[in-house]
């Protein structure tokens, strides 16, 4: 798979738990953390993918649910899937090295 992301990623050693909640609440998955960047991640996921056909869901970093992004679907590869980031008002984050061009 070609790699057209336009921020840097972080892969991990260690891949990090996390959870992928519906955006209603009525589904949840257990994942991975495969790589992430400030405009999406690589994630691995337990069980089926089906329920990501809603295409807009949370990715919650940690135990108590206070971090999280809000996410949606861009790619499914099996058990592996490509999501970007969404700020509050429905669009993609824009990259830092973008940002960086649009501040000169």
């Amino acid at each position: 798979m070609v790699d057209s992301r336009r921020a840097n990623r972080v892969v991990f050693d260690h891949k990090p738990a996390a959870t992928l909640l519906g955006s209603d609440g009525t589904w949840r998955r257990s994942c991975v953390l495969l790589d992430v960047s400030q405009t999406g991640a690589k994630l691995q996921i337990e069980g089926s993918t089906d329920v990501l056909n809603s295409k807009e869901f949370f990715l919650v970093l940690s135990t108590t649910g206070l971090a999280y992004r809000r996410c949606q679907l861009i790619w499914v590869d099996g058990d592996n899937v490509g999501v970007n980031f969404l700020v509050s008002d429905g669009r993609k984050p824009k990259p830092k090295s973008q940002l960086d061009r649009e501040q000169r």
